[in-house]
Formats: structure tokens, sequence, C-alpha cells
């Protein structure tokens, strides 16, 4: 990024601008610090939006939420901290001003928590008081089981949310990761009353900061934000679709504006409308970053998107452009970080949240198969080249660096796809062993080649997957074909549940009984774990075991 380019990203952030929470007087020992002489207003506010946490580090934690005003202009407000959901044990008393330069956000990052602790909060301005979160800060030191969901690609045209109120339930979860697709930038309208507000394409800030508050306005999302600390990152729709560092397939430079304007536009709703921490001042479209949880968890999130991004190719039939050495997926910088990460971590496994579908799709062995006139051969191909199948080079390096470290227990966690996938990682998945699985026996049993690793796919919120009919007939075809991938559903809605202890991490995916019912239960479909230093999947008997010493949900 050159100096003016950064120059721009830093204004767009607010950084230059002076939009950043202001602090004012009070603290922990102030039960009612006074309104100072800035200009601020106790006006009449509404809280429409609810409330959110997320990067949690183990003495702090981002807390967010976002105030209505009845006029432009700039709002007291004020959160408590405490360690019960009566917010009786107030440990944190402040206050803060947001205005319209952030869109009225408020975002707060208070210190001084203990870790591997879960707190409750709320935020008070002009009488109006906003419902109770709950959130937790990292653990330290040895641990024996941690809980995660993780989710992608809610459009919400396309259904009602119903994955992320089955997430908020879970009590004993101790975060939620997003990976992306949070946001659709779409003007769809939809079936079910739920047309994108505004009901165009986004390309402005006042575009994304409409679309964001519309998303945040649906009870399922509010709740999984209520009750669970985020840790996200965002794809493509974020943007715009099939973007990439300079450019998207779906922005038209100069009918839409410039693409370096729009693209900082998005970030910077995002990080007003996100419970995410700025990771660095100085890189401000970073948000690669690291979260250790004790001894048991490293994860890892990247971005796959927005940062190293090459454009991608029209189709991955490969060629010497595909095969570049030089085609950049994370970029140079995040690489080295990544590989400094991994060589670096002491914890049992390594988690790597990002976005796409890392495990590959070996398109060009499939038969060419036609269902309800639809050519799947074609529609995967088309999907292949976004992924990190169009990038080779650049999933070659990430295993250049789980070698050289010599890393075992690598789990990379996906969205994207609007399908589940769940899949052993090998360099050449068509190496003969491989191919000749269920035929000789298993090449991992059989200890013929090295795995580096497992990918746990979710599905979407309620993004549409592959045409209805067909995921019998792809585990079929891949049992042939790709026999790395252990279990693939293209049309099911839901998320991904991780159970992990010090000998096995295990996925499960968990499924909607419909996006078109507000009130839809959900079922266990599928559960596969690795043990450690096997770096495989095998089928698991059930779900795992609710946690009996989940605390107490927000009120």
């Amino acid at each position: 990024m050159t100096p003016m380019d950064r120059r721009q990203f830093l204004r767009h952030l607010g950084i230059l601008t002076g939009s950043t929470l202001l602090p004012v007087l009070g603290g922990c020992d102030s039960a009612d610090p006074a309104l100072p002489d800035d200009g601020a207003t106790d006006g009449k506010v509404a809280f429409l939006h609810g409330v959110a946490s997320g990067d949690p580090l183990q003495d702090r934690v981002i807390l967010w939420t976002r105030v209505t005003p009845e006029a432009d202009a700039p709002v007291q407000v004020r959160y408590r901290v405490a360690t019960d959901p009566a917010m009786t044990q107030v440990l944190i008393d402040e206050r803060v001003i947001t205005d319209a330069a952030r869109d009225y956000t408020v975002k707060v990052d208070p210190v001084g928590l203990q870790p591997g602790t879960t707190y409750y909060y709320r935020f008070e301005s002009g009488g109006a008081v906003s419902p109770i979160g709950r959130t937790r800060t990292l653990p330290v030191g040895a641990l024996e089981r941690l809980r995660f969901a993780f989710a992608s690609c809610s459009n919400y045209p396309n259904g009602y949310f119903s994955a992320y109120r089955h997430m908020a339930a879970r009590r004993d979860l101790d975060a939620v990761f997003h990976l992306g697709d949070y946001i659709y930038e779409s003007g769809s309208k939809g079936a079910l009353g739920r047309a994108h507000s505004p009901d165009h394409e986004i390309v402005t800030l006042a575009d994304y900061r409409q679309r964001y508050a519309q998303y945040r306005t649906d009870p399922d999302l509010q709740e999984v934000h209520r009750q669970h600390p985020m840790i996200c990152v965002w794809d493509d729709h974020e943007s715009t679709n099939n973007s990439w560092k300079d450019g998207a397939d779906n922005h038209t430079e100069g009918d839409e504006g410039s693409w370096v304007d729009r693209k900082a536009m998005s970030i910077q709703a995002y990080f007003e409308w996100l419970p995410i921490r700025l990771v660095d001042p100085d890189d401000p479209q970073r948000i690669w970053r690291q979260f250790g949880f004790g001894d048991l968890v490293d994860l890892i999130m990247l971005d796959t998107r927005l940062y190293g991004r090459d454009e991608q190719l029209p189709l991955a039939l490969g060629g010497a452009q595909l095969n570049d050495p030089n085609r950049q997926l994370l970029g140079e910088k995040q690489q080295d970080w990544l590989t400094a990460q991994l060589a670096g971590s002491r914890a049992r496994w390594k988690l790597l949240g990002q976005q796409i579908m890392f495990g590959q799709l070996r398109v060009l062995t499939l038969p060419e198969i036609d269902l309800l006139g639809v050519n799947l051969t074609h529609e995967l191909l088309a999907i292949n080249a976004d992924q990190w199948d169009g990038y080779p080079a650049a999933r070659q390096r990430v295993f250049d660096a789980i070698d050289a470290g010599q890393v075992d227990n690598v789990v990379v966690l996906t969205g994207d796809i609007h399908s589940s996938w769940g899949i052993n990682l090998f360099r050449d998945p068509g190496e003969l062993a491989n191919l000749l699985a269920g035929i000789v026996g298993d090449p991992l049993e059989l200890g013929l080649i090295k795995a580096h690793g497992v990918e746990f796919v979710t599905p979407s919120v309620t993004s549409s997957g592959f045409p209805d009919g067909t995921t019998g007939l792809l585990r079929g075809v891949f049992g042939l074909t790709d026999p790395h991938i252990k279990y693939f559903d293209g049309t099911l809605h839901g998320y991904v549940l991780l159970d992990i202890t010090p000998e096995r991490c295990q996925g499960e995916w968990w499924y909607v009984d419909s996006i078109e019912d507000p009130e839809a239960g959900e079922s266990f479909a599928k559960g596969m774990y690795t043990l450690s230093g096997q770096n495989r999947l095998r089928d698991a008997d059930g779900a795992s075991s609710d946690r009996t010493d989940a605390p107490a949900p927000a009120p």
C-alpha cells in the first residue's frame, strides 16, 4: 500500500478524523460521573441493534453497542461490567462519547479483567438501557476442554437466522467464530418479507452502514452476539462478490466509484459494526490475528480475501499462470506471520480460521454429471477458481510452513462455499496410495502417505448451496475420485460445533430444520474427529455432551 493509499484508508477508518470513542470522567469507584462540558448530550436514544462482544484477550474484551439518537449530536453512553447476570457486582462503570462520525456505534475495550472469566455488561444513555450481554476472557494454563461454534454466509433475504439462535442457546461455548459473509451487498428481495435495505447494491459508506443496521435488527443475530464473544473475519460479500486486493468481480470502476474508496468504506463499516479490535493502526486493513486459549488451542485467523489476494483466474484449469510460484493469496507479510505463528505455537491444537476451502477439489477427475439440467462438474469448476485450488503455490507455502516447523494437529476452519465438508489435507490427494483408499485399506492407517491436517467446512446460515438432489450423487463420486473428502452435504443449513480436548478435536454438523420458519429446530447430522498426532478424520459415534459447569446465560 502506498503512503497515499494508507492515509486514505486511515481517513476512512476514522483514525484521522477524531471519530474514535472519547472516554469521559468516571471509573470503578464512580457511581455517577458528571457529564463534562464537551457538547455531548443525554438526549433520548434507543438501543435498536443489541449488544456484542468480541476479540477476547486474557485481560480485556471488546464490548459493542449502537445508539439511535433523536437528534444528530454527540451522545454520552455509560457502560458497566459485572461478574453476575443481575449486574449487582459491578467492576467497571465508565462513560464514553459517540457521534455520527462513527455512525453512533460504541466500542470499548475495558482492561484489568481476569483470564478465563465470564462477565456481564450493559449500556445506558438518555434513560434507555440496553439488553445485558455476556462475554468471556481468554483462559490461561492447562485446559481439559474447549467448545466453540462457527458459521458463515448469512444472507438476510434468503431465510431466517435460526442457526444463530441455536448457537446462542449453547451456554457452554467459549467463543463463536464467524468466517465471513456476515452481510451481503446485493439488493435482493427474497420471498419472506426480508428484502435488503437499501434496495440496491451497496456501494457507499451510508449504504454499508444501513445494511449492517438492518442485519443487526435480526433477533437471532442479536442473541448470538449477546450470549457469546465473537471472533470474526470478513469474506467477499462484506465488500462485494469475488473481491481481491485491487478489485472485485462485482465492482465496475467508475460507475460504482473507485475500488480503493469502496474497499475502504466497506472496511470502515465493518470495524464500526463488528466487535473487532483494530489490529495494527499502521496497517489498518489487517484483520489477521491470533488468540491463545491456554495450552489447548491457538486460533489463527487469516484474511484470504482483501489483504494479499491476486486476482482470480477465470477457471482453475491448470497451466503456467495458475501454477506461478509467485501467485499470492495471503500476501508475503501475512504468510511470514503465519509461518512464525505455526512454528512458535505451543498449544496442542492449531486452528486456522479462514474463508475459503483449503482442501483440493479435484474437478478434472470428475465425470461430466448432469442433474436436473445442471452440469455439476462445470458448477464445481466455477467455485474452484475462487478458493485455495486457484492458488496452489500459496497452499504449498502453508504446507511448507507446517513441515518446516514440524507442526502437528492443524485444523482448518472454513466457510464461503455454502455446504458442509470434512477433509483430510494432503499436498497431493491424487497420489496412488490415496486413490486406493477403500480398496487396499486406508493409506493413513497403512503408513503409505502423510497428512498435514484436517478441515471442517461449515454450511451456510441461509445462503443457497448446491441444487437439490445432488448431495447423494456427489458423495458417491467423491468416494471414487476424491477420497480425501470424507463428508459432504450440499444443501442443508446450520453451523459446526467444535469440541476439543487434549486427546481429540471433534467437529459436528448441526442443521436447522428449515430456513423459512423463524422457530425452526435443529438436529445433529454428523460428527468427525481427529486424534492428537494422527491428522485424519474418523466418524464419531454421536454428538459430544454439553458441559455441566457452563456459566449462567445473560438474562
